[in-house]
């Protein structure tokens, strides 16, 4: 099997992994999981493995305290905050809704982009976010007839894990840099396990709860564990060292197809109507916050001197973040 072959069947898997994540999250919920022991349970068993990669790697761990405090602040938003948000919130909803609204990272993350990181909101990203949010909005189910009489506190779960997301993936490329990628991948899922680990024993009874878990809870808290916050984030850096960040955080494109496959044929979830534009507007939108101008008036270029024999004309470049995906 060519390396070629090897990073594309990678990127599929990982999309698999982040994507699946939402229908045993669900699974984990109707089994009778309470929200900080899940989280508690998956994070702990990602973090032995990723520990474990870790240990076998001989990599060295940062010794600027610093940077452990910037580690714990990205652990916080970009795993326990929206872990917790998307598993209280699929209580109620179905797992492809959670795998859906979830989905828009880049268009909120671009928002924190602009002012920390200096990018640029051309005409292109401001189009993404409006069309991205249209989508939103019709996911949720807004209505402006019923603003009030509607309980849409769980959709707003969802939407507070996606901008926490976004800020994550920005923090991060601003504040914790400078370490080898697993290095900061186990110290914040290790760090994460340790804040939702504080939350389940203050308010849940995980000691009691755990004895008692049924066959299907326990094998969601593994599949989460090992595949969703272990196996995904070896795909992950496998893929950034050998396509780079921006085409690997494509991956974000995968996650709500998953969500909604899996939760119809597994959990016989409805695809509503509703679902499928929402989503298709989510996409659309991710795809024009992410356009590169550059490339694709180079595209254009060739293409047409293919055809008409004229020369192509210099691309115009273009700076696109590498804010596509979250981690899940």
């Amino acid at each position: 099997m060519t390396e070629h072959r090897t990073n594309w069947l990678l990127f599929i898997a990982l999309g698999f992994f982040w994507g699946s994540s939402y229908l045993f999250i669900k699974i984990g919920d109707d089994a009778g999981l309470t929200p900080f022991t899940l989280v508690t349970l998956r994070l702990l068993v990602g973090s032995i493995l990723l520990g474990t990669v870790v240990a076998v790697a001989r990599e060295k761990l940062p010794r600027d305290p610093g940077m452990y405090v910037r580690i714990a602040i990205l652990g916080f938003f970009a795993i326990a905050l929206p872990f917790v948000l998307i598993t209280v919130a699929e209580q109620r909803v179905p797992s492809s809704l959670g795998a859906t609204l979830t989905s828009p990272v880049p268009l909120f993350a671009i928002l924190f982009a602009v002012p920390m990181l200096g990018e640029r909101l051309t005409v292109p990203r401001i189009a993404g976010i409006v069309v991205g949010l249209a989508g939103v909005a019709i996911l949720m189910g807004f209505d402006f007839t019923e603003v009030g009489r509607t309980d849409l506190t769980p959709q707003l779960f969802l939407l507070g894990a996606t901008v926490s997301y976004g800020f994550s993936g920005v923090f991060a490329r601003r504040y914790v840099t400078g370490l080898r990628p697993m290095v900061p991948a186990f110290i914040e899922v290790g760090m994460s396990m340790l804040m939702v680990a504080v939350c389940a024993l203050l308010f849940e009874h995980p000691l009691t709860l755990i004895p008692t878990l049924p066959g299907n809870a326990i094998f969601a808290v593994v599949w989460l564990g090992i595949f969703g916050s272990g196996l995904a984030y070896l795909c992950f850096f496998r893929l950034i060292a050998h396509w780079g960040p921006t085409r690997t955080t494509l991956v974000a494109y995968l996650l709500p197809v998953w969500g909604i496959a899996l939760g119809f044929f597994v959990l016989n979830e409805p695809i509503g109507q509703g679902l499928v534009l929402g989503t298709a507007l989510i996409i659309a939108g991710i795809a024009f916050v992410n356009v590169d101008r550059g490339k694709l008036f180079a595209n254009v270029g060739a293409a047409r001197s293919r055809l008409t024999g004229a020369p192509a004309q210099a691309p115009v470049p273009e700076t696109v973040p590498d804010t596509a995906a979250g981690t899940r």
